[in-house]
């Protein structure tokens, strides 16, 4: 270990424990949701027990935090987010956040008739915004056949049956953000 790790290994476990007094979190709370043993843990925030990489991974998790922000790394100075852009059939995805876990914002882009396949709604967990940039988004949720146009947003729970596509005649373009049950934005689309 050099030197230089000291000081910087040392200050770990007092921003372990502020992070997760900040969040309201006991130990066995922390452990439940980590899979690392209360002691381990206790260990860690009074500085008995150096942090290794098998530790802090599922800690950033849980605080939704980046290894740099528990390890206290200096800023790199660019804020910028450089979005490597994803296709999946057929629909571009550019990732706009950095962070780890929580809410993940998107912006897509649905060339038209996307998908072209046949609309089949499904569910899983989360909970979805997004706000129509341009083009013409059609959201088949639940009952519901809404067609949003530009400037126009929706927000919904991701177990209710649901499915969206681009009817064209142009491309679609949405900001989207997605994220696991509770976060929620306030903005609905008019039924």
């Amino acid at each position: 270990m050099t030197e230089e790790a000291n000081p910087v290994l040392d200050a770990v476990g007092p921003r372990l424990r502020a992070l997760r007094r900040k969040r309201e979190l006991t130990l066995a709370e922390l452990s439940a949701a980590t899979g690392v043993s209360v002691s381990t843990l206790s260990r860690l925030e009074s500085g008995e027990r150096r942090p290794t990489l098998e530790l802090l991974l599922p800690l950033a998790r849980v605080h939704q935090v980046t290894l740099d922000e528990l390890v206290g790394a200096p800023e790199t100075g660019d804020p910028r987010v450089h979005a490597r852009p994803m296709v999946r059939n057929g629909v571009t995805y550019l990732p706009l956040t950095r962070r780890p876990g929580g809410v993940q914002a998107y912006k897509m882009i649905y060339p038209p008739g996307t998908p072209s396949r046949e609309p089949e709604q499904k569910v899983h967990e989360g909970h979805e915004w997004f706000y129509v940039l341009s083009g013409r988004l059609r959201l088949l949720l639940g009952q519901h056949d809404v067609m949003l146009g530009p400037g126009e947003a929706a927000e919904f729970d991701t177990r209710t049956p649901h499915w969206f596509g681009n009817p064209g005649p142009g491309p679609l373009e949405i900001l989207s953000l997605f994220g696991p049950q509770g976060e929620r934005q306030h903005v609905r689309a008019r039924a």
